[in-house]
């Protein structure tokens, strides 16, 4: 059978306000930058460019991003405003929604993110393992099965 791989990366460190006062306009701190350059060279050492990458529509996923899209510039990134904000449940139909494919990315947020590793490679929906800022997870999935609790092998979890 073959198999698929999931990644999820956590947005990098954000400033705590906007200009706007929106929340989805929050930019990184300088210490997110620094992360998300981190985040970058880890996953171009570790991992082969995924096929395609979803991104929530909020400046500081997106700035996450843009670390690893100026080393792999011809990635293919799909904008998913549903990611901002979502739940575990509406992560897995954002993400089937894009399946079967070798290798995605998903950039987004916690706690939306953390919940959904736990419960795609533990099988619970709480006390997760957390994922700070800028934190990698590559999950490991059964290709053509669906997303449940405790399909996924967990390959990797870093974060700088």
């Amino acid at each position: 059978m073959a198999i698929e791989e999931l990644i999820l990366v956590r947005h990098a460190d954000a400033e705590r306000d906007a200009p706007s006062r929106k929340d989805i306009d929050r930019a990184l701190s300088t210490l997110g930058v620094s992360q998300s350059e981190a985040a970058a060279d880890w996953l171009i050492e570790h991992q082969e460019n995924p096929v395609k990458v979803l991104c929530s529509p909020a400046t500081r996923a997106r700035q996450t991003l843009a670390a690893f899209r100026a080393r792999v510039p011809d990635l293919t990134v799909v904008d998913e405003p549903g990611i901002y904000e979502a739940t575990p449940g509406e992560l897995i139909s954002i993400i089937d929604r894009h399946r079967p494919i070798s290798s995605l990315m998903v950039v987004g947020h916690n706690p939306g993110l953390e919940t959904l590793m736990t419960l795609l490679a533990d099988g619970r929906s709480t006390d997760g393992r957390g994922m700070p800022t800028a934190s990698i997870v590559r999950l490991r999935l059964p290709a053509g099965k669906a997303l449940e609790p405790g399909c996924a092998e967990l390959i990797d979890f870093w974060w700088p």
